[in-house]
């Protein structure tokens, strides 16, 4: 009898494990327990940002316009009733930072999603801490290829247009508006300079780029770099530079007076931001082409500029408006049109799946991508120049892969926001 009562023991101990093993399971987001980060009135999300550090200038706007948008939209009523909460936690572009404050957000914090980390060398030591924990990891705030891995990171989108897309897009200018020239190209040493390269080769060549350099961002000096470029009779260079390093490769190529035709990333190409750190210098980036696939943050015609600018105003302390605050809200214009796909009963799952389904339109001018087999996010872009202290569009809008496909007119017009400026299911 005794033998009988312990192996009863025994199955009702085994019952017991499984049930709690279940348990836990629900806490990633089963529809059968608590779902972290969300409650009957709140959803929680976090990201990484450089508020300080060599990526600031500029970037550490991002995230607060971000929480600016929801908070336009809890002021008009939520998300199915619940209130989006943003926890914005600075790593200084430092990606060992970036591993303590991810880490803070999801065990500590208990947050639902992480949304629009930014940087290629910063997020991409957290890329497997996310998938292990089953974190949805939404709307990279960069451009590397790592983000579309459907396969290995199923629950990892981009935002971006990926780097090899729009070095496509900017060397296809090359080939077709400045052909001949001598084409040398500068870029941040990790998958940001190495894919932007690789597509510049694919429309170009290898043999047409007749120097490259790299820069890492703990060392200002560029001028080793910049003076490579002048010594081997540079014309057009290539940038894929964040904000600060633009600055610095405009700067100090006018001290060694060299003045080659610039071609930017839109990662470093946004006037505003280059304009402060160049200050009385800014006449230097007149003549800049750059590629962007948001709303220009001076195009006061655009509905999009203009509800951005009042949710600016309203909920940002009317902070300067630059391309930083348009990249924040149309994240968040995004972000909100997910959560609604994604249905009242909210899980980490059912908001996985959202962005898989797809078809989303916002203030982009190009297209969003996402799909079961592509993360990427936006697809294309246009090209900008800047001319006499103002930066405007020109020309069409280009789509293409980070394949050897063709750089292809996108005629698309962009959609408009709704009358509120908050989307609907």
């Amino acid at each position: 009898m005794r033998s009988m009562a312990r192996r009863g023991l025994a199955i009702a101990t085994t019952l017991a494990l499984l049930a709690g093993s279940a348990a836990c399971g629900a806490d990633e987001g089963s529809s059968r327990g608590p779902v972290p980060g969300v409650t009957d009135t709140e959803i929680v999300v976090g990201t990484h940002m450089p508020l300080t550090g060599p990526a600031s200038a500029g970037y550490s706007k991002i995230a607060p316009a971000t929480k600016a948008y929801f908070d336009y939209v809890n002021a008009n009523g939520g998300v199915h009733g619940r209130k989006i909460s943003y926890k914005i936690m600075d790593d200084g572009y430092n990606p060992a930072n970036t591993q303590q404050v991810v880490r803070q957000l999801v065990l500590q914090d208990k947050v639902f999603a992480i949304l629009n980390g930014l940087g290629t060398p910063t997020h991409t030591g957290v890329l497997d801490f996310l998938h292990s924990n089953r974190v949805p990891d939404l709307f990279v705030a960069s451009g590397s290829r790592s983000w579309d891995q459907p396969d290995r990171y199923p629950a990892t989108f981009g935002f971006n247009p990926d780097y090899t897309v729009e070095g496509k897009i900017l060397a296809n200018h090359v080939k077709t508006a400045l052909p001949g020239k001598k084409v040398c190209f500068l870029g941040q040493d990790d998958d940001f300079g190495r894919d932007s390269l690789a597509g510049v080769e694919k429309v170009l060549g290898a043999d047409a780029v007749v120097a490259r350099q790299t820069y890492v961002t703990s060392n200002t000096n560029v001028a080793p770099q910049i003076g490579a470029f002048k010594a081997a009779g540079c014309e057009i260079v290539m940038l894929a530079t964040v904000p600060g390093f633009t600055a610095l490769s405009v700067g100090t190529a006018a001290r060694l007076g060299f003045s080659p035709q610039w071609l930017v990333s839109n990662v470093g190409a946004d006037h505003p931001t280059l304009a402060r750190q160049l200050g009385d210098a800014a006449g230097l980036l007149d003549g800049m082409i750059g590629v962007n696939y948001l709303p220009m943050q001076n195009d006061t015609t655009d509905p999009w500029i203009q509800l951005f600018t009042k949710v600016n105003s309203e909920h940002n302390g009317d902070a300067p408006f630059d391309g930083n605050t348009v990249y924040g809200m149309a994240v968040g214009y995004l972000f909100v049109q997910v959560l609604l796909a994604a249905g009242p009963d909210l899980t980490r799952e059912s908001l996985v799946e959202a962005v898989r389904k797809g078809g989303y339109q916002g203030p982009g001018v190009a297209p969003l991508r996402f799909s079961t087999t592509d993360h990427s996010g936006y697809g294309g872009g246009r090209l900008s120049r800047i001319s006499g202290g103002v930066q405007s569009y020109f020309g069409p809008t280009y789509e293409t892969d980070e394949e050897d496909g063709p750089v292809n007119e996108y005629s698309a017009p962009p959609v408009a926001p709704p009358a509120n400026g908050v989307p609907t299911a």
